[in-house]
């Protein structure tokens, strides 16, 4: 690896922006600008607040639509720097007229009218952090384009390079990539952003169909943008072939739990065995699938849990997906009666019961059977269908029992408690000899 830093050209930079600094900024005429801009600021700042005041007022009585809030706020956020422009502006003109030296005058003028367009721009970048981000670095290019910087900090910076055999990598070259690698990729998610939500629109797709759809183009588009950055800044993307290699061998001792999720995933899609609104059951868990992503399924439970299941689970394990062909899902509820009341009353009770209760269909209709006859009472069991399982079931039971529970009390239909007969014997008497042994 051979370094290409130039020391000396690093210190020729360094003395020639010294010697600037110390002939102009020791000046008067300098020093008049600096102060001219200083109470610009100054009297921008004091005029900002009624500025404020009155932009408020106009937007409570003109723009009521909710979609203006954005709008309001940066715009408040930018009335300093555009009023310090205005008369910044004015200033420099001014001076100008007056055969006055303008030069700072003008420089700061042209870095206001900069950050003034750049951070409005930027605002389309919804993130706070990432559009004063954006901001700053985009209005300090353009700062050193004002200041006729660019050029020779371009150079600069790719005069900081090393050699890594026939390829040189620069300063330069990696802040192009990144700020390049970022803009690309925002665009990359803002695209997929834009295609999900079209595709979520499509009535004649399914939505496991629609994940799997949407997800491909996000990891095309995410990777598309990768590759432009890339061959962009002049890397050579056959360069990754020995990257690419140990990547693979790092899949397969390493990553073989996230490979094997990211198969399960698609597979999951592809044969819409499970998809988003099922109602499943896995590992001890019961819930209804509320997203399915490249890694892990999303399984809301009926206490509001979210659950997230790796896709291997759901492809290695035994599933119980109570909507998979439809939403019709029968219960069992077990009933005992007393071998003293009328078990032709009851199995009426029971059946009226269900078909009381709200959530329980009429067709299959409710039926009830006699199972056994147990040890303390009949054994009766109610099978009845319900057509909202991710409602919940429990609760459907609930309602169920407390029916037949009032109705067994009205009509004098017993519920036993357990029995048990107990069959007491009587030792023989033993005789005991109590004289002592001769």
């Amino acid at each position: 690896m051979e370094s290409q830093i130039d020391p000396q050209k690093l210190y020729d930079a360094i003395l020639g922006l010294s010697g600037w600094f110390r002939a102009h900024a020791f000046s008067a005429a300098f020093a008049a600008q600096l102060v001219a801009t200083g109470l610009a600021f100054v009297l921008a700042y004091g005029m900002a607040r009624p500025a404020r005041a009155v932009l408020e007022h106009a937007s409570v009585r003109w723009l009521q639509d909710r979609r203006f809030d954005r709008a309001r706020q940066w715009s408040s956020q930018l009335l300093v720097p555009a009023i310090w422009l205005i008369v910044q502006s004015f200033t420099a003109h001014l001076a100008g007229e007056l055969d006055q030296p303008n030069e700072l005058l003008r420089i700061v003028a042209s870095l206001l009218a900069a950050w003034v367009v750049i951070r409005m721009s930027s605002n389309l970048v919804r993130d706070p952090f990432w559009s004063r981000t954006v901001a700053v670095i985009v209005w300090g290019v353009a700062a050193l384009n004002v200041l006729h910087l660019l050029e020779p900090t371009a150079k600069f910076l790719d005069s900081l390079a090393f050699s890594f055999g026939a390829t040189r990598i620069s300063a330069y070259v990696v802040l192009k990539g990144l700020a390049l690698t970022g803009v690309l990729l925002w665009m990359a998610f803002a695209a997929s952003a834009a295609l999900r939500r079209r595709i979520e629109q499509l009535p004649s797709l399914t939505p496991s169909v629609q994940v799997l759809v949407s997800q491909t183009l996000k990891f095309a588009l995410v990777t598309l943008a990768i590759m432009a950055a890339l061959g962009s800044v002049g890397i050579d993307l056959t360069a990754f072939a020995l990257f690419s290699g140990a990547v693979g061998v790092g899949v397969g001792f390493g990553l073989q739990k996230v490979v094997s999720n990211l198969i399960s995933g698609i597979i999951l899609l592809l044969d819409r065995s499970i998809k988003p609104g099922d109602v499943i059951e896995v590992a001890g868990t019961f819930g209804w699938v509320n997203s399915l992503g490249a890694r892990y399924a999303s399984v809301v439970t009926r206490d509001g849990t979210e659950h997230l299941i790796p896709n291997e689970l759901l492809i290695t394990q035994a599933v119980v997906n109570w909507t998979y062909s439809n939403s019709l899902v029968r219960q069992r509820v077990a009933i005992g009666v007393s071998y003293e009341s009328d078990i032709d009353l009851a199995t009426e009770l029971i059946v009226a019961a269900a078909r009381e209760t709200e959530r329980v269909l009429d067709e299959p209709p409710p039926q009830c059977y006699i199972v056994g006859f147990g040890d303390s009472a009949v054994d009766f069991e109610l099978r009845y269908w319900i057509g909202d399982p991710q409602a919940g079931v429990s609760n459907i039971a609930d309602g169920v029992l407390r029916k037949v529970w009032h109705k067994f009390r009205q009509h004098g239909v017993k519920i036993p408690y357990p029995q048990r007969d107990l069959h007491l014997i009587t030792p023989h008497v033993i005789a005991v000899n109590t004289q002592p042994s001769s």
